[in-house]
């Protein structure tokens, strides 16, 4: 679900970097646990309630829509990380291979992800913190999370990968114990009363138009699938990316795909979690396994979502001030780095003031306004393959390249236009108000067009700055 924070070593042929490059000693298997560490799967549960009461109880199929969507954005994703091995960006590969002003605009849509993934993780935690302590305030909870993740990366921007692949064990242990849980319930009549039906992904009253609503939110599970790219100068071999881009999603989508049909059979509706359907997560650990196995199931969701905070946290702030030292934001600001801590407190802190908005929104709304940059994403990731190989290499001229470089990536474009087509209109709405601030934005910084935008790729290393930062972020 979080973005990582990293800064790509040099490439084999290239010369040591001061301080020596990064060892390549990442197999695939390690990538992909790293790569599904950062989705964080007890995710599905957060969304669970939210997705049931839109799909009228077919998450299952929401999430297999989606998973079809992202899979075949993967392997979009698997091509362009061999053209670009140290980068792993939308925008990166927007800006090389179609127009530095698009790629500008794709990367300010990001940019909201990379703002508001801060403030989701410090709304989940809200939204436990609510059920299982309703006399605490929400706002004591957002504000108590948001000063010490504040804190922490304003002291260190280390990153959190080895703590993000201890918490996937931790959350695949649980979610097992929770399919066990359902399975033994199931099995004396609770819920559906059957393990086996497709009840979950097709009834009565279910439309494809609901589905797609559903599968739009779903979507957000996902995010984070992409950010193994990271790893690529890490890697073992560069041609094992693709193959881990893909098993991250394809791993990811059946956690997602079994814990959500089980939660289905279940609960066929809504009405078992009252009030707290905007995040049952304590809701489905307390009726499965009692309250021994709510606290489990809260801590292991509670853990991981501090840790993608801290994940997210760090890395839109490194963003940040990647934007400050090109001049793409004002340099005096946001390019800053604190001489003793060597973090970029400024914008530390402006990222913590962001995420106390998690004190009013609800997370199907957050969760939508994410979705509108990743949804841009996906799509021009997509096009970028086109463009790139059958229209800049001209690889378009047999049945397979027509197959791997027009209908495959065309194909997912398509439907994550679809996906657009279900986005919450609040979304869409202040989507289009920040691309247009994007865009006014950008007149401003090229000169009307005249000169191109400075690079903000979140993984280049950034000049002038102490080099225990770069070491640290």
């Amino acid at each position: 679900m979080a973005s990582p924070t990293a800064v790509p070593a040099p490439t084999a042929s290239a010369a040591p970097a001061r301080g020596g490059s990064l060892k390549r000693s990442l197999g695939l298997w390690a990538i992909v646990g790293l790569g599904l560490g950062y989705m964080t799967p007890t995710v599905v549960f957060d969304t669970f309630g939210i997705v049931s009461g839109q799909t009228d109880g077919a998450v299952p199929s929401a999430y297999l829509i989606a998973l079809v969507i992202m899979a075949l954005t993967a392997i979009s994703y698997g091509k362009m990380v061999r053209v670009y091995p140290a980068a792993g960006s939308a925008y990166t590969y927007v800006r090389e291979s179609m127009h530095p002003n698009l790629g500008f605009m794709v990367g300010w849509a990001s940019l909201l992800d990379y703002l508001l993934l801060p403030m989701v993780n410090a709304l989940i935690i809200r939204l436990y913190l609510e059920q299982v302590f309703p006399a605490l305030p929400p706002w004591v909870t957002v504000v108590v999370y948001t000063v010490f993740v504040t804190t922490v990366i304003c002291l260190s921007m280390r990153g959190t990968s080895n703590l993000n692949m201890v918490l996937l064990v931790g959350a695949i242990l649980a979610m097992i114990a929770f399919v066990v849980f359902t399975v033994i319930e199931l099995t004396h009549g609770a819920g559906a009363g059957t393990i086996v039906s497709a009840e979950p992904f097709v009834h009565d009253g279910v439309t494809m138009s609901a589905l797609l609503t559903g599968a739009t939110v779903v979507c957000f599970s996902f995010i984070g699938f992409d950010a193994v790219t990271m790893y690529t100068e890490e890697a073992k071999s560069i041609r094992i990316m693709p193959k881990a881009i893909m098993l991250t999603v394809l791993l990811g989508g059946a956690i997602f795909l079994v814990s959500a049909y089980f939660a289905q059979l279940r609960f066929p509706t809504n009405a078992p979690f009252g009030e707290f359907t905007d995040d049952p997560l304590p809701q489905i650990g307390l009726l499965v396994g009692g309250p021994v196995f709510q606290a489990v199931l809260v801590s292991a969701g509670f853990v991981a979502a501090l840790a993608s905070g801290l994940a997210s946290h760090a890395s839109v702030a490194r963003m940040l001030m990647v934007m400050g030292r090109n001049n793409v934001l004002p340099k005096r600001v946001f390019g800053y780095v604190h001489p003793r801590t060597h973090t970029p407190v400024f914008n530390v802190v402006f990222v913590g003031a962001v995420t106390l908005l998690a004190m009013s929104f609800s997370l199907d709304t957050v969760a939508a306004y994410i979705n509108f940059g990743a949804l841009v994403a996906f799509t021009f990731v997509n096009a970028t393959v086109i463009v790139h190989f059958a229209v800049r290499q001209g690889r378009r001229h047999t049945a397979g390249d027509r197959w791997k470089y027009i209908v495959l990536p065309g194909l997912a474009m398509v439907l994550t236009g679809v996906l657009w087509s279900q986005l919450h209109a609040d979304a869409l709405i202040a989507g289009g108000v920040w691309a247009a601030i994007g865009f006014a934005y950008l007149l401003v910084i090229t000169k009307g067009f005249r000169v191109a935008p400075k690079g903000f790729d979140e993984n280049q290393p950034v000049t002038g700055v102490n080099k225990q930062l770069t070491d640290q972020a």
